[in-house]
């Protein structure tokens, strides 16, 4: 009989398999960076809580975690349902943002309502950009999308537009009203919805 991986040598498999360091793991998950190297070197165990809050930061079950085995990892059963407690609001100069899904961490989408509230270039400033692609469909009112390398599209209620997000870009509202619009923007950045965030932090209302 094969003998059973120890927590330790779980935690190291893992978060080797998915390319972590233990600063990444302990940003994700509030773990200490010491506590999670003395767990790795058999210095240390976890009470159950702390480990369903190892378990919760990195989105996976405990039975992946404590499976030891880094080649067939446990098949992802997340979902999150907006609400109030899974939103999260970011008044900008340029957009009204509403994160949704915020309790899921490491997703590879990262979904955003948003309303568009420069309706000029000069108010909007300059383009941005940003690693990674996005989709975008507008949900109310009329918008206009600039890029660096297009001609000005306009996109009403029900049309999209698909970009690489590292081409300059913006969204101006156009019709009557702030234009409602869903975003869902992906790459592979281990948190990039965090990167989304501090990005347009840049941005925020009175800069």
């Amino acid at each position: 009989m094969s003998e059973q991986p120890n927590l330790g040598d779980c935690l190291r498999n893992l978060r080797r398999q998915h390319g972590w360091t233990l600063q990444d793991v302990s940003h994700l998950t509030g773990v200490a960076v010491s506590t999670l190297s003395k767990v790795e070197n058999d210095q240390m165990s976890l009470t159950y809580d702390k480990l369903l809050q190892i378990c919760g930061g990195l989105g996976i079950h405990v039975t992946e975690l404590l499976s030891g085995d880094s080649k067939q990892p446990a098949a992802r059963t997340r979902r999150s349902v907006t609400s109030k407690s899974t939103t999260l609001r970011q008044l900008t100069r340029n957009y009204d943002y509403y994160y949704l899904a915020t309790d899921l961490v490491r997703k590879r989408m990262v979904p955003i309502l948003a309303d568009a509230r420069a309706r000029t270039l000069e108010q909007f400033g300059p383009l941005t950009s940003h690693a990674g692609e996005e989709f975008l469909i507008v949900l109310k009112g009329e918008i206009e999308v600039h890029t660096e390398q297009y001609a000005p599209v306009r996109l009403k209620a029900g049309e999209s537009v698909y970009i690489d997000s590292t081409m300059g870009h913006a969204y101006l509202s156009v019709g009557e009203g702030d234009a409602e619009m869903l975003c869902v923007c992906s790459g592979d950045e281990p948190d990039m919805e965090q990167t989304l965030i501090g990005l347009n932090e840049e941005e925020k209302v009175g800069t």
